[in-house]
């Protein structure tokens, strides 16, 4: 049987399964179009022609499970990935204040470099260009920053961090660490 005649005879049958087993009509089409290339690409391996419908069908079916696999798949790998989440702007910006004493104790390179990227936003990149800094030089620099900023609070406080680095619990280490500004007393 040619794939063209068979297409005809059976396509609206197939759509009124797959709207039965299938809700997005979008969905529907693109299954739909998949049966008909799996049609395609096996068509000669059927020898009974009586059992064309039965065997359309069953692709049918099979391009739905796989369908409904592949969209619990992505959905799992979506929960996956969506354990970290950026920090809102509002959380920054109510941390920002805590963090400036700390920043403003930095020698006035690391300070400058710091309050760009940290607090205003500004990309490493965008920062080396708008400096004529080579990218690889900065990036060296605001790792040494960060380190001298982090030695600040380790002055100051004691840090218990996750297998990823992240700060799960502080606790501080004297009524004043010395920041000036700093609101520990």
């Amino acid at each position: 049987m040619m794939l063209e005649n068979l297409w005809q005879q059976y396509q609206t049958a197939l759509k009124g399964f797959l709207h039965a087993k299938v809700a997005n009509n979008e969905d529907v089409e693109d299954i739909l179009q998949e049966v008909l290339l799996k049609t395609h690409q096996n068509l000669s391996s059927v020898h009974d022609q009586t059992s064309i419908k039965s065997w359309l069908f069953q692709i049918a079916n099979n391009t739905i499970i796989d369908f409904y696999r592949r969209c619990h798949a992505k959905k799992r790998h979506e929960e996956e990935v969506q354990w970290y989440v950026e920090p809102s702007k509002d959380l920054i910006d109510s941390f920002t204040p805590c963090l400036e004493p700390f920043i403003d104790q930095l020698p006035s390179a690391q300070r400058q470099l710091l309050r760009a990227i940290e607090l205003e936003g500004v990309t490493q990149k965008d920062f080396a260009e708008q400096h004529d800094i080579k990218y690889s030089t900065l990036k060296s620099r605001v790792k040494k920053a960060r380190a001298s900023l982090m030695a600040q609070f380790d002055n100051c406080c004691s840090f218990s961090v996750d297998s990823r680095g992240n700060v799960i619990d502080f606790a501080r280490k004297g009524k004043s660490c010395g920041v000036k500004g700093n609101n520990a007393k």
